[in-house]
């Protein structure tokens, strides 16, 4: 993990947190103070708490994606090559994977098209759809 988080990708992350955090800290002392003057109000005192809390998101954001790097960084990574020889027998009962339930939510499925509905089924439609023709005809005779 050291070697990630000295990587220099990571390095640029690490500016960026500690800028964020720093200026979050300037803020909430300026808030503060602002709140402490003539001009000051409760919301500069909510402000001035708030903002400790935007840095303290910034620092647990950095941990936990240097921690999901570090995880994925050894899966990465190319499995050893198998020693020529024999193939090792299994110690126990084997098992295989089961089976999805159903299809993927991420398998493509052809849409369904309504189809038009007829004069019977919807005459309100049909009777809008003659008005808009009749606009569109009155309107290209102009």
């Amino acid at each position: 993990m050291l070697r990630l988080a000295l990587s220099p990708r990571w390095m640029v992350w690490h500016l960026l947190t500690l800028g964020a955090m720093a200026t979050c800290g300037w803020l909430a002392v300026w808030q503060w103070q602002r709140a402490g003057s003539a001009l000051g109000s409760a919301l500069n005192v909510g402000y001035g708490l708030q903002w400790p809390v935007f840095a303290v998101f910034f620092g647990v954001m950095w941990w936990r994606m240097l921690r999901m790097e570090a995880r994925r960084e050894p899966a990465a990574a190319a499995p050893p090559a198998p020693e020529p020889g024999p193939a090792p027998v299994p110690a126990g009962p084997t098992t295989a994977a089961p089976a999805p339930a159903g299809p993927s939510p991420f398998t493509a499925r052809p849409r369904t098209v309504a189809p038009a509905p007829t004069e019977a089924e919807s005459p309100g439609l049909l009777e809008y759809n003659r008005m808009l023709r009749q606009l569109a005809e009155s309107d290209e005779g102009k």
